[in-house]
């Protein structure tokens, strides 16, 4: 990013943001897919067939069928997350369908199994209905140990979570919620580090009111920001108790008309930029850009301020453009630029540790543990453009996972106990594992290496 670079230029930055997707045109059509089943027993002979199939696997089910607890001892469901999509709103560009959503899914569970040791089954639904969703995911439940739900639209993922986490014996999170929230918060308690404010005296103006802005706005009011300074604005402007249209929908806008509220406690009204006014801080989940926001935008906010522009795939103004315009700390969900918020940075770990201790569900508590986890990773490297690790700082990973099995078992949430050491040290042998099976794939020609250009 500029910041540290002023001699690049604007052209060779866009040539930068652009090359990922020219690149992914070429690879995902060469390897026909990201993931694939893979064994991990033991084929000594063909006599083997006999221990992992009939007539051997009928000991180990008649041992499940009199105690349904040994699945996890028996079988991968100890491990093994439901990536579940409709396609309705696939990051940044709507709703393209189950299909269209798929490679989407695929990268998630690449990222599940590389970054977290996780096993990631992509599962895209032909349907919009929320109750078939949720019928689905609680069908889907003996084989599989948690249920990541991702790219639904809102506001039915609201109910879709909220229910299924009241039903389901699983874990059951929607990463676009909880995972986006709990990363963008250890962002921004690193970003207010940086310029020297505190949670509670700050303005914040989120931009966009999806899911992941009000899973944002509760973890951020729940870690101490005052949601009277702080302003929401959807696609009809900024929220508060002015907003007829959503007081009339309430019972459908349930977590909109909860923030009319308790945020713009001056009764703000307007658009994008009339929230920024003055701002410290911008959480922008909105719409792909460039354009969304403006850079005099930017410059009519508080000194020293932070801008997090996190839309996919483009975020809603170039970082370089926000830089120059004023801003002391800009972040993307971008790996390519500086200051990466993205919920990558979370779930792998989150669900590791969750899973590990067999947590019954993923709390705010427990996000909070792994936002704290992941914003003390950066230690003495804290600057404008680090406020988080990046993935390539795997350590990361098995400290969320750690924090967040510890605090599952302070809530009483876990069928495992195990210490803070056993945690992490499980959880940091399962993602090295992970990485090095595929580094020795990649190595050995079973992954095969794409041509370069």
């Amino acid at each position: 990013m500029p910041q540290d670079q002023p001699q690049v230029t604007v052209e060779q930055l866009l040539a930068k943001a652009t090359k990922p997707s020219a690149d992914a045109m070429k690879l995902h059509p060469f390897y026909r897919g990201k993931i694939e089943t893979t064994l991990k027993c033991c084929v000594r002979t063909f006599q083997d067939f006999a221990i992992w199939y009939t007539p051997g696997v009928a000991a180990p089910c008649r041992a499940i069928a009199q105690d349904p607890e040994m699945v996890y001892e028996y079988t991968n469901k100890w491990n093994t997350v439901a990536v579940v999509s409709d396609g309705t709103r696939v990051l940044g560009l709507g709703d393209i369908g189950p299909k269209a959503g798929l490679p989407v899914m695929e990268g998630k569970a690449l990222l599940y199994k590389y970054l977290g040791g996780v096993d990631g089954v992509p599962i895209m639904v032909d349907t919009k209905d929320p109750d078939a969703i949720i019928n689905l995911v609680l069908m889907l439940q003996p084989g599989f140990g948690g249920v990541n739900l991702e790219d639904i639209s809102n506001p039915k993922c609201f109910r879709i979570l909220d229910t299924l986490r009241e039903k389901a014996e699983i874990p059951v999170w929607h990463d676009d919620q909880q995972g986006t929230a709990t990363v963008t918060l250890a962002g921004l308690i690193n970003a207010l580090k940086v310029v020297g404010k505190k949670m509670s005296e700050v303005s914040i103006a989120f931009v966009g009111t999806g899911a992941s802005n009000v899973a944002c706005s509760r973890l951020i009011f729940g870690w101490g920001a005052d949601p009277s300074r702080c302003f929401m604005v959807d696609t009809k402007g900024i929220l508060g108790k002015h907003r007829k249209d959503l007081e009339m929908r309430k019972a459908e806008y349930v977590d909109k008309w909860r923030l009319c509220q308790i945020t713009n406690a001056e009764g703000r009204e307007g658009n994008i930029p009339d929230a920024m006014r003055g701002a410290d801080v911008v959480v922008a989940l909105s719409k792909s850009g460039p354009g969304v926001i403006l850079p005099e935008w930017v410059s009519a906010m508080a000194k020293d301020a932070i801008l997090f522009a996190c839309a996919n795939p483009v975020p809603e103004i170039w970082p370089w453009e926000a830089v120059a315009a004023g801003a002391a700390v800009v972040a993307t969900g971008r790996s390519d630029f500086d200051n990466q918020v993205n919920n990558s940075l979370g779930f792998p770990g989150i669900f590791r540790g969750t899973l590990d201790v067999r947590a019954r569900t993923i709390t705010d508590e427990m996000c909070f543990a792994a936002a704290q986890a992941l914003a003390d990773h950066v230690g003495d490297k804290l600057s404008p453009t680090q406020i988080l690790p990046t993935m390539d700082d795997w350590e990361v990973f098995p400290r969320e996972a750690a924090a967040v099995a510890m605090k599952a078992q302070e809530l009483g949430l876990a069928r495992i106990q195990m210490s803070y050491e056993e945690a992490y040290n499980h959880a940091h042998e399962m993602i090295k594992r992970s990485r090095q099976l595929t580094h020795r794939m990649m190595e050995e020609g079973f992954i095969e290496q794409a041509p370069e250009d």
